[in-house]
């Protein structure tokens, strides 16, 4: 199984010396037309998205989540950080499942 990166220049580059292949966007476009690609690629196992990347298509992102056991997105900040708004795993699974999954402080 394999490992693709959807990013930016900079971010792609520092995971193609780790070996992963990957996709440089900058705009809703070019970002949708990786994801579409990746989710052609039949042994593409796991994909990593910077959260720009993901924002531009977050609706499509969401539906691969809900929808698809592959290929696992894995979301990881920009050269911008963490954008302050950014969904963690719990809150995208009480979106989607409708039930909080636990309390704990701080959540």
């Amino acid at each position: 199984m394999k490992f693709f990166c959807i990013a930016d220049a900079d971010t792609l580059r520092g995971f193609r010396l780790a070996g992963v292949d990957g996709r440089v966007v900058a705009t809703a476009e070019e970002s949708r037309q990786a994801v579409e690609d990746v989710l052609r690629l039949p042994d593409c196992g796991i994909v990593i998205i910077t959260a720009d990347a993901a924002d531009m298509v977050r609706e499509m992102i969401d539906t691969v989540r809900l929808e698809r056991d592959r290929p696992l997105i894995i979301e990881i900040p920009g050269p911008r950080g963490k954008p302050a708004e950014s969904k963690g795993l719990r809150r995208f699974v009480q979106e989607a499942v409708g039930i909080r999954l636990c309390q704990s402080e701080g959540s």
